[in-house]
Formats: C-alpha cells, sequence, structure tokens
C-alpha cells in the first residue's frame, strides 16, 4: 500500500469535511446528488468519448498501481549487470545463460542476450532507445487521459451551475423561494464538485504517474548505459561506478560533512602543516 496517496485523500477529505462543518448551519445542504452525479457522469462520458476503450482499460490498471508502494531495484540491476560483466570477461557463456533466467527485468534481459549474441551495438541502442520512447509514450499517455479528465470535471460542474441558475430563475416567477434556494444549493455546489474532483484526486494521479514513468525511465536508461559497457568489455568496477551516478539522486552515497567535522580537518591539517614546518626548519 502507498502510504502517501492514502494519506493525501484522506487528510483533504478530512479538511473538506471539518471546513463545512465549521462553517455551515446546516452541513447537509453540501449534499447534492444531482450535482455529484453531473460533475462525476459527465467526466466518464467525455472521457469515454474522448479515449478510446483499448487505452481506458489500461489507465484502469495504471490507477490501481497508485495505491501500491513500488520501490525500483536499481541496486539488484547494478549488480546484475557488473555479474554478467564478471561472467563475460571469463568468457563464461553458459554461466550468462543461466544468470539470464534468473533477471526478472525483460528489458535487461533482452539487452544481455543481444550482447552474448554478438548484434552490432548501434542496433542494440536502436533496439532499446526503441523500448524506452515507446513506453515513456504509452505511460505519459495514461497520465494524460486523468488530466483531461481533471479539465472535464470543473467544465461539468459549471455546467451544472449554469442547470441550476436556470431552474432558480425559472422559481423565481412562482415566488417559490424555497425551490430558489434549492436551485442555487445545487447550484454552486456542483462546481465545487467539480474543483475538488479536479485538485484533490485527478491531478495528482496524473502527476504521480508521472513520476512514476520519469523513475522507470531513468532505470531504463542506467540500463542502456550497462548494456553499452558490456559490448564495450569494461572493467566491472568501473560499470558499477559509472551506473551509481545514475542512480546518485536517489541513493546518495557521500554525505557531506558537518561544520564542525570541516573545522576539526582544517584544524589538524594546519597543525600538522606547522610540525611539518617546524620539522624542515631544524
Amino acid at each position: 500500500m502507498n502510504s502517501s496517496t492514502l494519506v493525501g485523500i484522506v487528510t483533504g477529505m478530512l479538511l473538506i469535511v471539518l471546513s463545512v462543518l465549521l462553517s455551515a448551519e446546516e452541513p447537509g445542504v453540501f449534499l447534492n446528488l444531482p450535482g455529484l452525479l453531473i460533475v462525476i457522469g459527465g467526466t466518464i462520458a467525455a472521457t469515454f468519448i474522448s479515449y478510446p476503450m483499448k487505452e481506458l482499460r489500461q489507465v484502469y490498471r495504471s490507477f490501481r498501481l497508485i495505491w501500491r508502494h513500488q520501490e525500483l531495484a536499481v541496486d539488484r540491476e547494478i549488480e546484475e549487470i557488473v555479474r554478467v560483466s564478471i561472467l563475460l570477461g571469463h568468457g563464461r557463456l553458459s554461466a550468462i545463460e543461466d544468470a539470464l533466467a534468473r533477471i526478472n527485468n525483460p528489458f535487461l534481459r533482452t539487452g544481455i542476450q543481444l550482447v552474448i549474441d554478438r548484434t552490432p551495438p548501434s542496433d542494440i541502442d536502436a533496439l532499446l532507445q526503441w523500448r524506452i520512447f515507446k513506453l515513456r509514450r504509452q505511460e505519459w499517455g495514461e497520465a494524460q487521459v486523468f488530466r483531461s479528465m481533471a479539465t472535464f470535471a470543473p467544465a461539468f460542474g459549471m455546467a451544472g451551475t449554469l442547470l441550476g441558475l436556470v431552474n432558480m430563475l425559472q422559481a423565481m416567477d412562482n415566488a417559490d423561494f424555497r425551490v430558489v434556494g434549492l436551485n442555487l444549493g445545487i447550484a454552486l455546489t456542483t462546481t465545487l464538485y467539480g474543483i475538488i474532483l479536479a485538485n484533490l484526486l485527478l491531478k495528482p494521479v496524473a502527476i504521480k504517474l508521472e513520476r512514476r514513468t520519469e523513475q522507470r525511465v531513468m532505470l531504463m536508461y542506467m540500463v542502456l548505459e550497462g548494456i553499452s559497457m558490456l559490448g564495450q568489455k569494461r572493467n566491472p568496477s568501473f560499470i558499477r561506478e559509472t551506473l551509481n551516478s545514475f542512480v546518485a539522486q536517489y541513493e546518495d552515497e557521500i554525505h557531506s560533512p558537518s561544520l564542525e567535522e570541516i573545522e576539526q580537518r582544517v584544524e589538524a591539517e594546519s597543525d600538522g602543516v606547522t610540525t611539518g614546518e617546524g620539522g624542515r626548519v631544524r
């Protein structure tokens, strides 16, 4: 379970409910079933019109992923590339075949298979770059669906507002102020529903999917660089250090010393220099 998604949605809803309870004499007036149907139903209908069913099925699968906590297996991918590099340096192709069977990442597995098949480096790079482009385009398209829904929701909220205002004006001719108040409530709360749906759920989901895509693309580019170095038969230690630079923003191995540590080092170096100079003078 991805705790940040759950915490964000629950916190947002609690704040809205608490604001209603503290500000309204009758909180029940904010419950507007017709307005909710207009916003949710209209948003879903517009989405079905805009995108084919095949894409929407994939979007539904992606929506379920945001509730799961997924860690990038960066260290494992690096170690697998380094292990294959060592085996490749010793010419143990049979051991590499066994290692391929234990690799879960299909992108990495394909790259290593191409290397041991002696595929030209330019062809390997072109194929893997195409797969990265395909994944990025597909997943950014899924995020775009939620961004489109985030634009539909406020628009249908405004449509519900106009519907409520029309009914309110019609009721004013009959001097039925109870109906006037009811339609005015529908008009205003429908806009509120559209804004909340767009900014509390749909836009954050789109951003989360985009962030997930960025992380996956970063991992794939790291693997691509590792495959390239495997084809060049680079040293395993060099491969490890190079790949670690790709993930420096996620796992910073170099911790900056504190100010006190820096001052202590400077004083120690100064004392050493002074002692050394004194020794030379003698």
